[in-house]
């Protein structure tokens, strides 16, 4: 979701900042918070996090809010804690408990039983109480008005998914995984394979691809930094293409680097030639999104429109 500020202090502002997203407070009002303390005119995060859930989520600013899609796509890892014995209403500690059920007594064999169906590609029901539309409108409203909901069931792939501790009714579990999957499905799933049921009650979000070792910082921390000062801030937002280095890069000339600019289709060594490429200017600015086919032309995708960047002092 992208929001443009309508304030006469707003600045053009463009990158990526790691934020780590507060308990109980939505990505929707994350981002605005952030915009508000940069004073940025756009920006758009790359996919909720419900308020439970706290840790990564990768805010995007001006020409940044381009890619956001693809980050929304990427895959990610969370930290799961699922607690056994009750279904919920909303799947997590938010909803009404509506099935209780004894925990049996379980061994690593048994959880192990349990969590290998939902690895890899599986189909899974996303919950209700969702931002998922159906006729125009989010699951959850109409799960609220007590509607008869049903959400259809879909196709995710769970990359990884391990026990990291236990008690006698709670399971800490990491997970990586797809696009698209919900935490608070697969804690369903677990427990009911377990002959228990369960429901998720923490989950942090640990990075999201390309950023697998993120650097997080707090609101807190962003509205410090900004009190001494727009410079001091802005050290915190990452240039935009820190979201693409998973991506291979394309160095242009100088002829290259106007001819794409200006939106113009480019020829390049077939040898070199890539899917989807980062092409930089000769000056190091990034310029687009181009896709490269095999007989070495160079299509644009997605074009930038950034600043010079800045020049070195001499030495």
């Amino acid at each position: 979701m992208s929001r443009r500020r309508h304030r006469p202090d707003a600045r053009e502002l463009n990158g990526i900042l790691l934020l780590d997203k507060p308990l109980g407070m939505s990505s929707n009002k994350a981002l605005q918070m952030a915009m508000a303390i940069l004073r940025a005119a756009k920006g758009g995060h790359t996919g909720a996090l419900d308020p439970l859930a706290t840790g990564l989520l990768p805010v995007c600013f001006g020409e940044a809010t381009k890619i956001a899609g693809s980050l929304l796509g990427s895959r990610k890892a969370y930290l799961a804690e699922c607690r056994l014995g009750a279904t919920t209403t909303t799947a997590d500690l938010e909803g009404e408990v509506v099935h209780q059920r004894p925990v049996p007594t379980l061994g690593e064999d048994a959880i192990e039983a349990a969590l290998a169906p939902l690895r890899g590609r599986i189909v899974q029901v996303p919950p209700i109480y969702s931002a998922l539309k159906q006729d125009g409108e989010p699951l959850y409203l109409k799960a609220r008005r007590g509607e008869a909901v049903q959400a259809p069931p879909r196709e995710v792939e769970v990359h990884r998914l391990e026990l990291m501790s236990r008690t006698h009714d709670t399971l800490t579990l990491c997970v990586e995984c797809g696009s698209g999957t919900y935490i608070r499905s697969l804690a369903v799933d677990l427990g009911e394979k377990l002959g228990c049921g369960a429901h998720l009650t923490a989950l942090r979000r640990l990075w999201v691809e390309p950023f697998r070792e993120p650097i997080m910082v707090t609101l807190e921390a962003l509205r410090a930094a900004a009190e001494q000062g727009e410079e001091t801030v802005d050290k915190l937002v990452l240039p935009l293409w820190a979201g693409l280095t998973d991506l291979p890069s394309l160095h242009l000339d100088t002829a290259a680097s106007q001819a794409v600019s200006q939106g113009r289709q480019i020829d390049w060594p077939s040898s070199q030639a890539r899917e989807c490429s980062a092409a930089f200017a000769n000056d190091g600015r990034l310029l687009a999104l181009v896709d490269c086919d095999a007989q070495g032309r160079v299509r644009i995708l997605r074009g930038f429109n950034l600043p010079p960047l800045p020049e070195k002092s001499p030495e």
